[in-house]
């Protein structure tokens, strides 16, 4: 089928942002599970990423890897879905997706490895401080609307699968603000149903990967 939607994933790892953004798509797809160390590394599957990592989609002879970059494929290629803003209205949208995949990601990561950036350095990572990029983003999801504006967006499913997952592994502080954004933006079908996807294709006796919306490994 020309444009076949086929996503590229392994229950454990960063593919599970991509299945809720899928599910709330809610257009058929195709799943191919792979597995680290063996068929991800395969030369099929290099020639979709390069890097032999998941998540990654083919849509008709598109392929798009990194997970920000797949929710706002997916929101432009499906507009009836309703999950991107008017383009006049995308700049709340924009920021807080690529804030949350650069330096949201890379402070929760530093941190997470116990690497601590000298304060004469910070203007060097690009999200100064840790305890900055907390403050910034407990604002950007206060009140009890979404990310960018009054509706939920593909910035919601990727913003608030990595709050979700931060705060069950506590790479991130549990601020109240927190944890009713996830609340919030996670009480809904299509997460359910992208959960339980991947949660029964996780491996037997494996509990690691059903603990959050992200999972515990990173790929």
């Amino acid at each position: 089928m020309a444009d076949e939607l086929v996503f590229y994933s392994n229950p454990m790892s960063r593919g599970r942002i991509v299945r809720w953004m899928l599910e709330e798509v809610g257009t058929p797809y195709r799943t191919e599970m792979l597995e680290y160390g063996t068929t991800m590394k395969a030369a099929d599957y290099l020639a979709i990423n390069p890097m032999g990592k998941v998540p990654a989609i083919r849509h008709g002879d598109t392929i798009v890897t990194e997970c920000a970059a797949i929710c706002a494929y997916l929101a432009d290629a499906f507009p009836d879905a309703g999950l991107a803003p008017p383009l006049d209205k995308r700049g709340a949208y924009y920021r807080w997706l690529f804030f949350a995949a650069g330096p949201f990601e890379a402070a929760v990561i530093n941190r997470s490895l116990g690497v601590e950036v000298p304060a004469d350095k910070r203007g060097m990572v690009g999200y100064g401080s840790f305890a900055a990029v907390m403050d910034i983003m407990e604002q950007a999801v206060a009140g009890d609307g979404y990310i960018a504006g009054d509706r939920f967006s593909a910035a919601d499913v990727y913003v608030g699968a990595h709050i979700g997952w931060g705060l069950q592994m506590g790479s991130i502080e549990a601020r109240p603000g927190f944890a009713e954004y996830s609340s919030r933006v996670s009480d809904r079908d299509a997460y359910r149903r992208a959960m339980a996807l991947d949660d029964a294709a996780m491996p037997a006796n494996s509990e690691e990967g059903r603990r959050s919306p992200t999972s515990s490994t990173p790929a």
